[in-house]
């Protein structure tokens, strides 16, 4: 769900507050709640919010850590930060 449709939830639940059981109720604000918290103030195209959900999903980690894994990456690879070295000794784990 985009930030946009569950504003429009909101909202909904808002012109109708008589009518909306407490139950329902407390899904959405504890929803609202969430969205707030883990909201870093970044503002981005619709699409583009999705395929990050999406993808973020996919690798099982949340949108703010694929975001800073993403521009990391983005960093590094474009020389703006530098890459971090391993050292022969180091045991990878079969994660060479």
């Amino acid at each position: 769900m985009t930030r946009r449709t569950f504003a429009q939830e909101l909202e909904s639940a808002a012109d109708r507050i008589g009518d909306i059981s407490r139950a329902d109720l407390q899904i959405i604000l504890r929803r609202a709640a969430l969205i707030i918290r883990n909201s870093d103030g970044v503002s981005l195209e619709a699409s583009v919010g999705d395929a990050l959900d999406s993808l973020a999903g996919e690798m099982r980690m949340s949108r703010a850590d694929l975001i800073r894994f993403v521009l990391r990456e983005w960093l590094e690879t474009n020389a703006y930060l530098p890459v971090p070295s391993i050292d022969e000794d180091s045991q990878t784990n079969g994660n060479a």
